[in-house]
């Protein structure tokens, strides 16, 4: 799940003008809860001369509540937050990206790769391009570079992009959603044959030259109209719009729509309950969903069982529109029962299972008025890992709660998603080979009641401008079924990568743990002879060196251990700590000590 923007001015003609970059800087707080690892800005000023600020962190870190901003003049700019998907969370892999050739191309991604490997064994062997982080997005940019070098031209023009666009749609499979910006020339947006990332369009008057006309592009619809733009649309799959400087967007179908499937984790839990996406109100879609799930949990319990529950409580933020359509169904009281602190984010899209659970009490506080002697009903839009929902329901056993229902406004999740954002390994999430019962004794509640998958899609297809009977969304997180073809061979690369991220991160840990003299055997062997991914996929001590029985075919290192090794002999640094090479970026520089 990330964030994207792409801004183009009517008025270009001002050179020091840092306004694109304002009103960037602002659309990072509009959508700063999808993604709070990492973020940035580029613009292009005249001359085609591009500047940029980005870093990990959220966007008041990186921009020093604003002050970078005047650092970086132009007349249209790119955008965007990050939360990483699979992998690393290197500094070096904050976007937007950057390649000089061909034109100078800057690239923000929403999205995932699912042919990745593939695509990188291209574009070393044939397309010989270098691609010097791990990140899925700096290979789809490098394909798009690729492509569009083959034009041969000095400079290129619209129809030049559109089939730059076609060939490389051709290459990449999964879901995604893009901005990209061409120094000198424009900006340009375009989404996946699925629909399955969002992405809009709209307009609006120059508020510094007379009939100029400002286009912005964005993840949600709400980053536009906070801004003033108005004529919003939708970027349909397949779809992509050039707006070159000066000139009206041009729409092109650049390769034929295969479904319009948005991703349904998009309503239940990424998006702004104030954002319209592919026409479907994500506050409407969350008001269905708790009438839906009302009916489920009448169903389940029976009526004279949910006579005994007192007050229906959300989890706030994001089930507070379902749990108030919840209460309004079952008519019994609703109430705020738990308090939440609006300095700790979002705890789901926390990196580390440690960190999520130790920030759900910093970030909410029971009220006892609230939950003393009480059968609470406790609603929340979905349960990943357990790990939150345990220790909400012992904080309301803790507030005095009688008896604690827990009702998930999503069905169980029980597969990888694979499109944007790393939820959690199949083996860590909650429902992995666990029914509601054994989920209800896992987290201490008396019940566990989930949505069906039929009452959520039928939610947000109700809503829906195009026909609610064919209406279709991804929803592979809950059935495995995704909308892309996927190999069991992806799944397998999946799971190596978030052991080797989760190993970074346990010998980090580790040498913490040293540091301060509180380190175990297990830590301590870890610093000593190193730690490597077993089986399960759990972080362990190397015993008695690598085994390596997988590493060679006819004795020659694979693709994975050989590039495994070259690095070892390079001495890179961990990928976390690394600052790797880039446009000159601000984001990098002590604040200047402006008056």
């Amino acid at each position: 799940m990330c964030g994207i923007l792409g801004l183009i001015l009517g008025h270009v003609d001002d050179p020091s003008s840092t306004a694109a970059a304002a009103d960037l800087h602002d659309a990072l707080y509009y959508l700063q809860h999808r993604g709070q690892d990492a973020c940035g800005i580029a613009t292009c000023a005249s001359g085609g001369r591009i500047y940029q600020c980005k870093g990990n962190g959220m966007a008041a870190k990186v921009f020093h509540d604003g002050s970078r901003v005047q650092d970086l003049p132009g007349f249209m700019g790119l955008g965007h937050l990050r939360y990483p998907t699979a992998g690393s969370s290197a500094s070096a892999e904050a976007q937007p990206f950057y390649v000089n050739s061909p034109y100078g191309i800057t690239f923000a991604h929403n999205g995932n790769l699912i042919n990745a490997e593939e695509l990188r064994k291209y574009l070393d062997i044939e397309a010989h391009r270098h691609i010097n982080t791990d990140s899925d997005s700096e290979l789809m940019l490098n394909i798009f570079a690729s492509e569009l070098n083959e034009t041969g031209k000095a400079r290129v023009n619209e129809e030049d992009l559109f089939k730059s666009l076609e060939r490389m749609y051709g290459k990449c499979v999964g879901g995604w959603a893009c901005t990209a910006m061409l120094a000198g020339f424009g900006i340009l947006g375009f989404r996946d044959p699925y629909g399955i990332r969002p992405l809009v369009i709209g307009s609006r008057p120059s508020g510094t030259q007379t009939g100029a006309v400002d286009y912005m592009m964005a993840s949600e619809s709400v980053a536009l109209r906070q801004l003033g733009f108005s004529d919003i649309v939708d970027i349909l799959p397949g779809q992509a719009v050039i707006v070159r400087k000066g000139a009206a967007p041009v729409f092109r179908q650049v390769v034929p729509q295969l479904a319009y499937s948005p991703d349904i984790f998009e309503f239940v839990y990424f998006s702004r309950p104030d954002t319209v996406i592919d026409g479907i109100s994500v506050h409407r879609s969350r008001q269905n969903m708790g009438y839906k799930l009302a009916d489920t949990i009448i169903r389940t319990l029976g009526k004279e069982a949910i006579k005994e529950i007192d007050v229906v409580i959300p989890i706030p933020e994001t089930s507070n529109t379902s749990a108030a359509s919840v209460s309004e169904r079952l008519k019994i009281p609703y109430c705020q029962g738990f308090v939440k602190n609006r300095y700790v984010f979002r705890t789901f899209i926390m990196p580390g299972q440690g960190a999520r659970q130790k920030s759900v009490r910093r970030k909410l506080s029971a009220m006892e008025s609230e939950f003393a002697g009480r059968t609470v009903l406790l609603v929340d839009d979905s349960i990943v890992r357990g790990t939150t929902s345990r220790e909400i329901v012992s904080m309301a056993r803790e507030a005095g709660a009688k008896k604690v229902i827990f009702a998930s406004c999503s069905p169980p999740i029980t597969h990888a998603h694979i499109y944007g954002i790393d939820l959690a390994s199949p083996l860590e999430l909650v429902a992995h080979n666990r029914d509601r019962i054994a989920i209800a004794k896992h987290i201490g509640a008396e019940e566990v009641i989930y949505q069906s998958l039929s009452d959520l899609k039928a939610a947000c297809a109700e809503l829906s401008p195009r026909d609610p009977k064919t209406q279709e969304f991804e929803v592979g997180v809950f059935c495995g079924k995704y909308v892309t073809p996927v190999t069991q061979g992806y799944f397998e690369h999946l799971e190596k990568v978030r052991g080797e991220s989760r190993k970074i991160k346990v010998l980090e840990s580790a040498k913490e743990a040293v540091m301060n003299g509180i380190a175990g055997k297990n830590e301590l062997e870890m610093i000593t002879r190193g730690a490597t991914v077993d089986l399960n996929g759990q972080v362990v001590p190397v015993i008695g060196g690598e085994s390596g029985s997988n590493s060679k075919v006819n004795n020659q290192l694979n693709g994975h251990a050989r590039r495994k090794r070259e690095r070892e002999e390079s001495a890179t640094p961990p990928v976390r700590d690394r600052q790797d090479i880039s446009l000159h970026n601000f984001a990098t520089e002590p604040e200047r000590g402006y008056e």
